[in-house]
């Protein structure tokens, strides 16, 4: 399994670099000011984070009990993307909601719009971040 200190590395700099791009990014695609995307950006990033520590120390304990191994297959890489972010949705919704003066409505629709990015964003980072910190054989 991973240690404390690689499991901080890993979600600091998928926060780090999903701030990095969702910003502009939303900045364009929602027509808002970037400092307001920027504002929801890092609260739910910082939510984010901690989730990501919590989610993943659990997932991972649950898949070496379950599989005996934390490796991961395309099928579990997809389901624990879904999970992680069907979790964060619940937290982010109410917020983007309220410091946004928006409806419900308007806020998942953004809402959904940052998980899709994110889906796909978490399967590339933790691929790619998989391939450069590789597991131990015995993980």
């Amino acid at each position: 399994m991973r240690t404390t200190p690689d499991r901080l590395r890993h979600a600091i700099s998928f926060e780090i670099i999903g701030i990095l791009l969702v910003v502009p990014l939303g900045a364009v695609g929602f027509g808002m000011d970037a400092r307001h995307i920027g504002v929801i950006a890092i609260a739910v990033a910082t939510l984010a984070t901690l989730w990501n520590y919590v989610y993943n120390l659990l997932f991972d304990r649950a898949l070496k009990r379950w599989r005996g191994t934390v490796h991961k297959t395309l099928a579990l890489r997809i389901v624990h993307a879904l999970m992680f972010e069907l979790g964060l949705l619940a937290v982010t919704l109410p917020m983007i909601a309220l410091y946004l003066g928006i409806g419900l409505w308007q806020a998942l629709v953004m809402d959904l719009a940052i998980v899709v990015f994110y889906l796909l964003y978490a399967f590339v980072f933790n691929w790619a971040y998989d391939r450069i910190f590789k597991l131990p054989d015995d993980a």
